[in-house]
């Protein structure tokens, strides 16, 4: 059996808008093991990204549970939630949200500096991301001088400076050609194998999703197998 790594129960979320009530999320839930890439797919609008927002501890649903590693992420403060998504949790967006002063290496260290580490140490694992993403002859240049699929790439290895159990990705693609596109598969893939990490990816690239382990797709709140 794989271990569960992340586990969403019943997630419900709603909002206002001129007044209307609207129900985006009705007992959404999600089991997710190590290893596994799962594909969340919907039309736009149908809730995607706010439940990878609630998966991220970024926001907080109405009503429900999430599990991640074990650990009952909505009984957190805040202190507890920044400690749970900068260990736990890697992100990749579909804008790459590098800081534009940094250099790519000086990116990719930046979760482990915030932790705390050394400044040798955390350079030594940003090299060895960037060597992983075939990134290592780009380590000392700024996002303006990277195409948009290396900046991507940049952001993956940024998100698994800290070793996380989960990376939630939210578009990776969507900005992408299709040759960089291509290369984001095979290296989400390859990620997963080799290193255990599962991903949980929101997208509308169907030939992404086609490569993943499992597809689900929102229909009226609630995530149906496709």
């Amino acid at each position: 059996m794989t271990a569960t790594v992340l586990k969403a129960l019943n997630i419900r979320k709603s909002f206002r808008e001129t007044g209307e009530h609207l129900e985006i999320l009705r007992d959404a839930s999600l089991e997710v093991g190590a290893g596994e890439v799962v594909a969340l797919l919907g039309v736009s609008g149908s809730g995607k990204s706010t439940f990878l927002q609630i998966l991220g501890t970024l926001d907080r649903p109405d009503a429900g549970t999430l599990e991640i590693g074990g650990e009952d992420a909505l009984a957190l403060n805040d202190a507890g939630l920044s400690r749970l998504r900068n260990r736990r949790l890697g992100f990749v967006f579909q804008f790459h949200h590098l800081l534009p002063d940094f250099s790519a290496l000086e990116n990719v260290a930046f979760p482990l500096l915030i932790e705390g580490a050394g400044r040798k140490a955390a350079d030594e694992r940003a090299r060895e991301l960037l060597a992983e993403v075939g990134l290592s002859d780009r380590a000392g240049h700024r996002p303006n001088e990277l195409s948009g699929g290396e900046r991507q790439r940049v952001a993956l290895a940024r998100a698994l400076c800290m070793k996380p159990a989960v990376v939630l990705a939210d578009e990776p693609t969507g900005n992408l050609d299709p040759a960089s596109a291509l290369r984001m598969y095979e290296l989400l893939e390859d990620l997963a194998s080799r290193h255990g990490q599962a991903f949980i990816i929101a997208t509308h690239d169907m030939e992404l999703a086609a490569r993943s382990h499992r597809r689900l797709r929102l229909v009226d709140g609630t995530f149906e197998p496709c």
